[in-house]
């Protein structure tokens, strides 16, 4: 049986139920885990600041992948890891997507700063309250972003554009592609999300799991959102939650239940009851 040595749990549809709370059974089923000597991590879209709180909550010490990979840190002044958009980068991004109507938001591990022209209430909602944001992270909002950036350049962990309309959306996404190859582009069905080339979760495990000197197929891995795909098919054993789409729980060794019916404790409990800490089968094997 292989001795897993790292859980790596993504956070919304994950972790946490559908209306955004933690089940006491999961904070249960982590500590449980922890005591079996497994390193505990969360990998997620949110930036750090919202996941570091979680983390407090599950008394969880240890590095944490946040912003989609793009920034692993236990500490906000101190990243192990980072991978941003520079400078000039997202002032010549900003002064192509400000040709579209538009949403656009820069997302920083501090901070997120943002255009409020042609903001529709749909879009606002969408662009803005979400789960991932809280008092203690600042959210502003300002006439021209091209403007405010000539004045006062800002490096990006991601941007997120939202459009009115899907044809829109389509032509800035090649455009961006086009003119931009030191980025990647992902497209949703009126929003895109620009990042760093070569971000996401799973290089975000990756480099984390380097760090930490754990073998990538000793890590489990569960999520239940399509970029949370890859970095199932990398971990040694990857989990998805019922609530997943197909084509993420066609990629996974293990579907577990879904994120209201504990599925998080359940897979926790139900593959680590067997396992022993490692410093007790290295006593075993001494003492044999």
């Amino acid at each position: 049986m292989t001795q897993y040595r790292l859980l790596a749990l993504n956070i919304d549809g994950t972790l946490l139920r559908s209306n955004g709370r933690l089940q006491p059974s999961t904070k249960e089923a982590i500590e449980f885990v922890k005591n079996k000597g497994i390193y505990v991590t969360l990998v997620t879209n949110r930036h750090f600041q919202s996941a570091k709180k979680l983390a407090k909550a599950l008394k969880l010490d240890s590095l944490l992948v946040t912003h989609g990979g793009a920034f692993i840190s236990d500490n906000l002044d101190k990243p192990l890891y980072e991978k941003r958009i520079s400078e000039e980068m997202t002032f010549n991004l900003v002064q192509v997507l400000e040709n579209f109507k538009c949403n656009i938001r820069i997302i920083q591990e501090r901070f997120s700063i943002g255009n409020k022209k042609r903001i529709a209430s749909n879009l606002l909602s969408k662009s803005i309250l979400n789960t991932s944001d809280s008092m203690f992270y600042p959210v502003q909002f300002v006439d021209s972003l091209g403007d405010t950036l000539r004045d006062e350049p800002v490096t990006a962990m991601k941007i997120d554009i939202h459009f009115k309309t899907t044809a829109e959306k389509e032509e800035a996404a090649k455009i961006v592609s086009e003119a931009f190859k030191e980025v990647d582009v992902r497209e949703f069905p009126t929003k895109l999300e620009i990042v760093k080339k070569g971000v996401s979760k799973e290089n975000g495990l990756r480099a984390l799991t380097n760090h930490l000197q754990i073998p990538i197929e000793k890590a489990v891995a569960i999520g239940d959102s399509e970029d949370d795909a890859e970095m199932i098919m990398s971990a040694g054993l990857g989990v998805a939650m019922w609530n997943a789409p197909f084509e993420v729980k066609r990629v996974a060794d293990w579907v577990t239940r879904s994120n209201n019916q504990q599925g998080v404790a359940y897979m926790v409990k139900e593959h680590f009851r067997k396992q022993q800490r490692e410093e007790f089968l290295r006593k075993i094997k001494i003492d044999n």
